[in-house]
């Protein structure tokens, strides 16, 4: 088998991996050149951005974006509209909280429900023929954070086929998608992050055909104050981080959207609704841990998950 090349850059706001065989290495800069084209387009953290141009254009005007930046839109709000815990509206409760970043704070209770008013994914209009997406509200704004990187690492493998890419590996900072046949027989052993270690110190192994593997967690981004913990995933109902006893949900999809999509979905259902939710969508599998170090797996994957931790026990 092929020596395998990688290679580390810096988008998305975190370390991007890169791995293809030896003789695809014109397809590393290839993939981060279309990282960083999407992030210049989905961004929030740039004025420029398609989506923040739609979102200063908030109670204004229709604000026409690029194919594939509606599409992504239009997924959001569809997830977002079954109100399940995604919520692509979700942008001024985000920039209120601002955890990750070096002004975070817990605000008032005053200002989550003014804030609260202006989450509500009905209120986006779309038009398929213009391409344009309008923010009926003043002050909505949307954020696909939850989203973007699972919908980036499926346009990287695209890519990377159209390129003939056998095998490759594309890690968007704990957003994993593997490229054809691994290493083991043809399957790939993945490590699933520890949600209370440093970042690739695995609580279990996986073994995997090709798949996406999305890990979602409270050890992300967090903020403490006053002895209190909170973490980056909110809960658009009440405006604080989802309460549950949850660390973190890691689903293994085909595509990585999928997997970013449903471990929102997961983490804000909780252990056992959750794990049901998980358990019945086809050929979507899980990982949830809780924050008393128990793990539960859906059937797809007891014969595929290891435990390695062994401060964690395995319920299954």
């Amino acid at each position: 088998m092929q020596t395998m090349v990688t290679k580390t850059y810096y988008a998305l706001g975190t370390a991007v991996t890169l791995t293809v065989d030896d003789d695809h290495t014109a397809s590393l800069s290839a993939g981060n050149q279309l990282i960083r084209d999407y992030e210049d387009r989905l961004t929030v953290n740039r004025d420029g951005s398609e989506v923040m141009v739609v979102n200063h254009a908030a109670g204004d005007h229709p604000v026409a974006v690029t194919p594939s930046t509606y599409d992504l839109i239009k997924t959001a709000l569809q997830v977002s509209r079954r109100q399940q815990g995604f919520n692509a509206t979700i942008g001024p409760l985000v920039k209120l909280w601002h955890i990750g970043f070096t002004d975070a704070r817990v605000p008032s209770d005053a200002a989550i429900r003014a804030r609260l008013r202006r989450i509500d994914p009905t209120q986006v209009s779309l038009d398929e023929t213009q391409h344009t997406v309008f923010l009926r509200q003043p002050g909505m704004e949307l954020d696909l954070g939850a989203i973007a990187k699972g919908d980036i690492a499926d346009a990287v493998a695209r890519l990377w086929r159209t390129q003939g890419v056998q095998r490759g590996i594309i890690d968007l900072g704990g957003n994993l998608l593997v490229v054809g046949p691994g290493t083991h027989a043809g399957q790939w052993r993945l490590g699933i992050q520890s949600p209370e270690q440093a970042r690739q110190v695995s609580l279990g192994v996986l073994t995997t055909p090709a798949r996406s593997v999305v890990t979602s967690g409270i050890y992300e981004r967090h903020l403490q104050v006053n002895g209190h913990d909170y973490h980056h995933m909110f809960d658009s109902q009440t405006g604080y981080p989802i309460a549950n006893n949850l660390a973190s949900v890691t689903i293994v999809s085909p595509r990585s959207i999928d997997g970013e999509i449903w471990t929102t979905l997961g983490f804000y259902q909780g252990l056992q609704a959750g794990l049901a939710l998980i358990t019945a969508q086809p050929d979507i599998e899980g990982i949830f841990v809780t924050k008393d170090h128990r793990v539960a797996v859906t059937p797809g994957l007891q014969d595929q998950f290891q435990l390695v931790d062994a401060g964690y026990r395995l319920e299954n």
